[in-house]
């Protein structure tokens, strides 16, 4: 297990970890700003190397925010352990999120929902939020920086293998296929809703969880193959088959 970290845009940086098992890349990502945000901390088994890449850039004790994208493994496994280091810092999530899982899980203080089109300040850049239910969790969100125009879309845009900081290769289908065997999303038409909404933001920049960072000319390359395709569940999980279940 290889940790490295990458300056994809100014001040941006992708923390990568390949995890063979799983066949894909499992990304943090540190802005770097006044008050410094890390979106996904990753399980909580990468913590330390995630925390080491951190310290090349800044001092993990300084991070002012850590963003939650869902609740799951990969997104905030690590949460407890950045968050003890950094005491000053707040969990950030949708309102949903912090409402449904956060306090449920008993971490009713240094938190803060947010609800779609509200801005988080990091100082010189802005984080706007948007809910984006069921891709792939109820709880669902992604954030732009307005800065850069860059997108955190979590797991919407995986890419299959060990891909490098900045991906040129159109992936899409391999993409699809990725979903197909993992079974991650319920249904096309919420991912195709988004799709449509992030397509009109003259994005410059997709950071996703799984995968390499692409640029604006590439968006349109997985844009189209999730309207023109089925990639929805189908009965596959992890690549196991647990069902059989009629075309939605």
């Amino acid at each position: 297990m290889a940790t490295r970290i990458d300056e994809i845009v100014e001040g941006i940086y992708r923390i990568s970890t390949w995890q063979p098992q799983y066949g894909i890349t499992f990304n943090q990502f540190l802005i770097a700003d006044e008050r410094p945000a890390l979106i996904h901390t990753g399980m909580h088994d990468l913590h330390g190397p995630t925390r080491k890449a951190i310290c090349e850039v800044l001092d993990p004790a300084k991070l002012a925010y850590v963003v939650l994208l869902h609740w799951e493994g990969d997104e905030n496994g690590g949460m407890a352990q950045f968050m003890k280091e950094a005491p000053n810092s707040k969990l950030i999530g949708s309102m949903l999120s912090i409402q449904l899982n956060a306090i449920g899980f008993g971490l009713a203080e240094r938190t803060r929902g947010f609800r779609d089109g509200e801005t988080l300040d990091l100082g010189t850049r802005k984080l706007r939020f948007l809910e984006t239910p069921h891709v792939h969790h109820w709880d669902s969100m992604m954030v732009v920086d307005e800065k850069s125009r860059s997108l955190f879309p979590s797991d919407l845009f995986i890419q299959p293998a060990d891909q490098p900081p900045l991906v040129t290769e159109n992936l899409s289908m391999p993409m699809l296929e990725l979903y197909r065997a993992a079974g991650i999303f319920a249904h096309e038409l919420p991912i195709r809703q988004v799709v449509d909404r992030l397509e009109k933001m003259n994005l410059a920049w997709v950071h996703p969880m799984h995968g390499g960072s692409f640029q604006q000319n590439a968006f349109s390359n997985y844009a189209r193959a999730l309207r023109e395709n089925e990639f929805a569940y189908r009965g596959m999980l992890l690549g196991r088959e647990i069902a059989k279940v009629a075309p939605m």
